[in-house]
């Protein structure tokens, strides 16, 4: 769940000085052999330590008092970091919620003898402010000042509620009849062959004893030095697999559950839950007891681990023989887990360059469209280059120049409350009532109450031509906080009960959408965003040359259609939101 890089300039102060982020905390390190592993590089569990250190006093900076690591989301170590070498941490607040925050990390390394510099790794992590007592705290909220900011800003609210559904989206994947027999059959496949190792001859437990230098300055033990335990026996059970030395490539979501103190016993327990060819993840969790009280669960994370040749590249890894029930629970849920990684990675890395635009939309993936679908959206409108290309009646039409590609926005404010417009606007059945550029649009999947997936027909863009039909996620978001947009965005996606056929000829949608402000409460500005291509662009392309002003008359007609329904019951009304 990455973000791209600031385009924007930094704010200069009125003093002249240039601004900088009141919750920006920087920490530089000197790698010394003390942090290094067997291959002089820097120990993973060091550097996790050193970045929640980082993020922890960015939190307690704006939170203005003590607080403690509630998750770390996925971390992709791009490279590594030897000895010799300045390891740069920089953390500062995102946003913050109602008594938690997101801090974002940006992990560096600088090389002082080549003055070479390189990204190791980019993290969100969630704090939770502490009080004194048992009473809940409310944290002031966090304004944003430069672009990069409003960026990280606006995106946090979408990253969040990916962290709230985590569970869902695993729980609904492993439920699925088609994943079970296929999970099936790969177990049985595999205990057939000789090589399998037994996930018994990887299991290993130890237990530390929190001491005062392993506690922060709230006397919890610190979030970083567990995470790096947990760091070192997934090592060694990725050691016990493999007879070698692994490389940590990345790790899925750590989850404190609770916290422990000084004078507590942890015990970590870690174990190869499946192998994949080039890649193994091990499971690991932390448990906290003192004297005689039941075990107390902490923390739980996944790591993948690579085990490199002498030229870098991954070697292939034996398959393994889950023990009974458990063992094989963890075994489907690592499938899972790394098919929700590839369905990630897809999503986010499919580049508006090539074709097919589209993704295959299944319910293993949806959550992750909905979320780049929101996220792409979000990005577009942050966009700080936006050009006036004409304005007419009150209506408009900017346009932006990007990487070769074209976008176009066109902006106007109408008599009717924000809220009131988001409902109408997110039914989008309804668009062929003001938009003569839709011929037809029918709801073909309900995905859910924030998801909805349409089948679009549209006249063809030349005389003579095949009319074209899109096949479009719709992905709706009330804001989160006063001050946030209403969200309705829209991106092709594939489905295989609808593929193309000679009848129409299939156009594709990067990203498109509504972004709705409240200017008080009975007017609303309302900016629709289109990120085209040669599908989309002749569409639009006479509005942008100025020989037309469809844009004007399409969104005049919008405007009439939301004034005309103010009042009247709404389809998706009765929606929760």
């Amino acid at each position: 769940m990455s973000s791209p890089e600031r385009d924007g300039p930094e704010l200069i102060m009125e003093d002249g000085r240039p601004y900088r982020n009141p919750t920006e905390v920087k920490m530089s390190q000197i790698v010394l052999p003390c942090h290094a592993n067997h291959r002089k590089e820097l120990s993973v569990g060091q550097l996790l330590k050193w970045m929640d250190s980082t993020a922890c006093l960015s939190a307690e900076r704006h939170a203005g008092r003590p607080c403690v690591t509630a998750s770390v989301d996925d971390i992709h170590f791009e490279r590594t970091i030897d000895v010799g070498q300045v390891v740069n941490i920089k953390a500062k607040v995102n946003r913050a919620f109602n008594s938690s925050m997101e801090v974002g990390i940006v992990v560096s390394c600088e090389d002082l003898y080549t003055n070479s510099h390189w990204k190791v790794c980019q993290a969100f992590a969630t704090f939770v402010a502490r009080s004194s007592g048992n009473e809940k705290v409310y944290l002031k909220q966090l304004v944003p000042q430069t672009h990069r900011e409003q960026v990280e800003y606006s995106v946090a609210a979408e990253r969040r509620r990916m962290r709230l559904v985590h569970a869902d989206i695993m729980t609904d994947l492993l439920n699925s009849t088609s994943f079970q027999s296929a999970v099936s059959e790969d177990i049985c496949e595999g205990q057939d062959e000789e090589e399998v190792i037994p996930t018994e001859r990887t299991r290993v437990e130890s237990v530390e004893l929190v001491l005062p230098p392993h506690a922060n300055h709230q006397v919890n033990t610190f979030g970083g030095q567990i995470m790096a335990w947990m760091e070192n026996v997934a090592t060694i059970a990725a050691s016990r697999l493999s007879n070698a030395h692994p490389t940590l490539r990345s790790i899925d979501m750590f989850h404190f559950r609770g916290p422990s103190q000084v004078g507590d016993r942890l015990i970590l327990k870690a174990i190869v839950n499946n192998t994949f060819k080039n890649s193994m993840e091990v499971g690991v969790c932390a448990e906290a007891y003192h004297g005689e009280e039941p075990l107390r669960h902490i923390n739980s994370a996944f790591m993948i681990f690579e085990v490199l040749d002498e030229n870098g590249v991954p070697r292939s890894l034996p398959p393994i023989r889950p023990e009974p029930q458990d063992g094989e629970r963890r075994y489907r849920e690592a499938i899972a887990r790394k098919k929700i990684r590839l369905d990630r990675k897809y999503i986010i890395s499919c580049k508006h360059t090539e074709m097919p635009l589209s993704v295959p939309w299944d319910t293993s993936n949806q959550v992750y469209l909905s979320y780049n679908n929101v996220f792409a959206l979000k990005m577009l409108a942050a966009k700080n280059k936006w050009v006036l290309s004409s304005k007419k009646n009150n209506v408009k039409l900017f346009t932006l120049e990007e990487n070769q590609t074209l976008s176009v926005r066109v902006e106007s404010e109408v008599k009717v409350p924000a809220a009131r417009a988001f409902l109408l606007l997110s039914d989008h059945s309804r668009r062929c009532e003001w938009d003569k550029h839709y011929k037809q649009c029918e709801l073909i999947v309900r995905v859910d109450d924030d998801d909805l997936i349409y089948r679009v027909v549209t006249p063809s863009v030349s005389e003579g031509g095949k009319v074209q039909d899109f096949i479009l996620l719709a992905s709706r978001r009330p804001p989160c906080d006063s001050g946030d947009p209403y969200v309705v965005a829209l991106r092709s996606v594939s489905l295989p009960t609808h593929p193309a056929t000679d009848e129409f000829n299939r156009g594709e949608v990067i990203c498109a959408g509504f972004t709705i402000y409240e200017v008080s409460q009975s007017v609303c500005k309302i900016n629709y965003f289109n990120q085209t291509n040669p599908g989309v662009l002749p569409y639009i392309s006479t509005d942008i040359a100025g020989l037309s002003s469809s844009f004007c008359s399409t969104f005049l007609s919008c405007s009439q259609f939301l004034l005309e329904n103010r009042t009247t019951r709404c389809v998706l009304s009765n929606v929760a939101l």
